[in-house]
């Protein structure tokens, strides 16, 4: 028996299957008796509404017959009662039952019956309203300041306010931006209806502001437009508070004020009547319901949150002063005065288990039994303890903390890329202006080991890059099955792709129902974009790559796009995208350094990636393991400013959607990105994120975005002082007047990392990493280019690709195959 528990004084089961909510329980002196006791009235979803008055002859005795005063069948869902002033003429006590659509007004009155059969009692309808909108919830109150009376006011499913004047209805006005609709509850003392929006936030609204607003049901003649039209409200204060709100509800400490609570789905929030936080408390459960009430100390609240582990939590503000044990999950928790006594606490489960209890606590009767104590042999201890933890070092030195018996081959994945295009191209809408794009197949194959059911494979490559199918599933019903599945690639629009490479991943359920996922990434051919072009001698922009190994020749990185001469040392290189950008790469016969070169500077960057890695296969098949390259330049932010002065402008002026996608912008984000990590050998592993800071430019909301993010890091990990940690974000992103705080920004994050700044919050990256950003750019002498005439050898170096056929020959994939040892 466990010590603390919500001690049983009277429960019972109300019908069978039914179902209930958090609003289907209400206690109030409902019949006006003159002892002022409460009744529990309670309504089902079912239709049925009973009413108690429970007199247990003893306590944790269950329901006597004549402890339900009334049971009747409304024959319609209840989704909400409450009891108050809702009659004209008269301040007494009525009930209001809510109906999806219909919203209905009873007396509750009882009559002295014989002895043996006790009071009678019986319920009249008062009036009704019949609701042309789906319901939600309701609430009431004495709304714009009327005395002796309640008001309600009904939230429809499609987010409209339906306020009712007792008999009358009033008007009608959709809140803004709704979607959902979440919990609603009236303040008297600010004269505001306050609810939590799908946008997890809560928000408040004037009831003035909504009394005066443009009548929603009048403002369009058709019944099309009556039903989805209004004038947009505004909302009096917003508070986000990160997540969906399970309930709302106002306590006052004095006439002077009062305090909104908010249950959310982790947390308890406590605001002031203005919107600001006055306390909150992270949950470590997930909550059910809960109530607010007055204190018995001045100026605190005390609140009943019941969860989902059957357990009810008492807390005084932050402060846990009880926990009691329920035999059920709670939906709905109210206190009142039952049979004269005070403080009873009336709980409802969604399947009907109505409880009254009180907090208390039972005596232990249990006693641990002795326990036969014998003395210990420390030597053998330390023997033993020495044996284990060499045990665990071991363990730890071969397979790390956790044994790795169990492998990730419940599913392999495997792809091949074609080494030849496809012999009908699949390539469809394309927008390139070529007479034929190329497209090369792409094979999956997928092997199980284990029964897996609805295995999924998602394929991704970077844009414009299409494919003709990106989804597939499968079923792998017995183990040891293979299932291969093909699809083509090709370049769908005209503009480069930041790369060439591509993501196959599978996700799956394990047997367990341990959900996984596997992936394996592949790369496209730079043929499939790109085709020999003639090298240019100058350019309006170019980059130097730095290395520290031998130049190579070029006919070896790029088999595929230079004919075999007797010099094999082919130091000059045209590329000619399908796109339309032309691209020359240089390699010294002086140093160790090549040149990439254009006209418009974002087009040198995939060049430049391509480079970079056949490098690195080259020497690593030569077994050179200490092979580095690195980038001297200054990072090019007027460029990359340019850019973003441009689609700024496009936003403003409001042009389409596809303006926005600039090629220009998103072949340059790349090259911003990975000339950061990449070509900078101290460059601290946490650069590589600032691809989600500067990526996104051709998306719509780009500025303030990453002027947000980017501003984030500077008061955060990138700060300097005290005073910058203290700065305050703007909550709500707006589009800027202009683009220079955001470049001072970028401008700013760039000179904190040059000076070794870490992205990262951590402690092993606390000592600042020294890097060096130089200035100039160190080109390789025109000379080189000159020392053999483009034009003499253009016919021998390079094939004519502009017209490809199906009996064309096609290169080869690999890059390096064929490169002699």
């Amino acid at each position: 028996m466990s010590l603390f528990k919500a001690r049983d004084w009277w429960s019972t089961i109300l019908g069978d299957k039914e179902e209930f909510d958090q609003g289907c329980l209400c206690l109030a002196n409902v019949d006006n008796s003159g002892n002022g006791q409460d009744k529990i009235i309670v309504g089902s979803f079912m239709g049925y509404l009973r009413i108690f008055s429970p007199h247990p002859a003893k306590t944790g005795d269950g329901a006597q017959a004549e402890d339900l005063l009334l049971e009747v069948d409304l024959r319609d869902p209840v989704l909400q009662v409450e009891v108050g002033k809702f009659v004209s003429g008269t301040e007494m006590l009525h009930l209001a039952v809510l109906h999806s659509r219909k919203l209905c007004i009873y007396s509750v009155s009882g009559t002295l019956g014989n002895v043996e059969h006790g009071n009678q009692y019986q319920i009249k309808l008062m009036y009704e309203h019949n609701l042309q909108r789906t319901a939600c919830n309701m609430t009431y109150g004495s709304f714009g300041g009327v005395k002796g009376r309640d008001l309600i006011c009904i939230q429809s499913m499609d987010g409209m306010l339906m306020v009712f004047e007792q008999e009358s209805y009033a008007f009608g006005r959709f809140l803004p931006g709704f979607l959902l609709p979440g919990p609603l509850a009236y303040s008297s003392r600010t004269d505001s209806f306050l609810t939590v929006s799908s946008c997890r936030q809560v928000e408040s609204y004037k009831y003035q502001v909504l009394a005066f607003a443009t009548d929603a049901d009048k403002r369009q003649e058709t019944e099309q437009q009556k039903l989805g039209s209004g004038k947009r409200l505004v909302v009096d204060w917003t508070l986000n508070i990160g997540e969906q709100a399970l309930d709302i509800c106002i306590v006052s400490f004095n006439q002077s004020a009062s305090s909104v609570f908010v249950l959310g789905e982790r947390n308890f929030f406590c605001l002031k009547d203005n919107g600001q936080i006055r306390f909150m408390k992270k949950l470590d459960w997930s909550p059910s319901c809960f109530l607010p009430y007055c204190s018995v100390s001045e100026g605190t609240i005390n609140t009943l949150i019941g969860n989902h582990n059957n357990m009810l939590h008492i807390y005084q503000d932050v402060t846990l002063k009880w926990a009691a044990q329920l035999p059920h999950v709670p939906v709905a928790v109210r206190v009142g005065c039952l049979n004269d006594l005070k403080g009873v606490i009336v709980t409802l489960s969604d399947d009907g288990h109505l409880q009254c209890s009180y907090l208390g606590t039972d005596p232990s009767l249990f006693q641990a039994p002795n326990v036969e104590s014998r003395e210990l042999n420390y030597d053998e201890l330390d023997v033993e303890m020495k044996e284990l933890q060499k045990i665990i070092k071991d363990i730890n030195k071969s397979q790390g903390v956790w044994p790795m018996t169990e492998r990730e081959d419940d599913l392999n994945v495997s792809v091949v890329v074609s080494p030849n295009f496809d012999s009908v191209s699949q390539a469809t809408d394309v927008e390139v202006g070529t007479d034929l794009v190329p497209s090369v197949t792409v094979k999956v194959t997928l092997q199980n080991r284990v029964i897996l059911q609805k295995a999924k494979l998602s394929v991704y490559v970077q844009p414009p890059l299409e494919l003709t199918c990106d989804q597939f599933t499968f079923e792998f019903m017995t183990p040891d099955l293979t299932r291969t599945v093909s699809f083509s690639v090709y370049l769908q629009r005209s503009y480069t792709p930041s790369e060439l490479e591509g993501n196959a991943v599978v996700s799956y359920s394990r047997p367990t129902g341990i959900p996984r996922v596997i992936q394996c990434k592949f790369r496209l051919p730079l043929k499939l974009i790109c085709l020999p072009g003639q090298p240019s001698k100058t350019a309006s922009h170019k980059i130097t790559i730095d290395t520290n190994k031998s130049p190579v020749s070029l006919l070896s990185l790029f088999p595929g796009f230079a004919s075999q001469s007797d010099d094999d040392q082919v130091n000059v290189m045209g590329f000619h995208f399908l796109g339309g950008a032309r691209v020359t790469l240089l390699a010294s016969k002086t140093s160790q350094r090549y040149r990439i070169q254009s006209e418009q500077f974002e087009d040198i960057w995939l060049i430049t990636d391509e480079l970079i890695l056949r490098l690195q296969e080259y020497f690593e098949k030569q077994g050179v393991k200490d092979f580095a390259c690195s980038f001297s330049g200054s990072i090019p932010l007027q460029e990359y400013f340019e850019l973003i002065d441009h689609h700024f402008e496009l936003r403003i002026n409001g042009e389409k959607l596809e303006e926005l996608l600039s090629e220009r912008a998103v072949q340059f984000r790349a090259i911003q990105r990975r000339l950061l990590a990449r070509f900078k050998d101290k460059t601290p592993a946490p650069l590589q994120h600032l691809d989600t800071l500067l990526d996104g430019t051709y998306k719509q909301g780009w500025e303030e975005t990453v002027d947000a993010a980017i501003s984030h890091l500077l008061k955060t990990c990138l700060s300097k002082s005290s005073k910058e940690q203290a700065l305050n974000l703007n909550s709500q992103l707006n589009i800027p007047k202009d683009t220079s705080q955001l470049k001072k920004h970028i401008t700013l994050l760039c000179d904190r990392l040059a000076k070794g700044g870490r992205l990262c919050l951590s402690t092993d990256a606390a000592a600042p990493q020294t890097m060096v950003m130089p200035g100039g750019c160190t080109t390789i002498p025109e000379s080189d280019l000159e020392e053999r005439s483009v034009e003499q050898d253009s016919a021998e170096l390079f094939t004519n690709h502009r017209h490809l056929t199906a009996e064309t020959p096609r290169p080869e994939v690999s890059p390096l195959q064929g490169v002699s040892e």
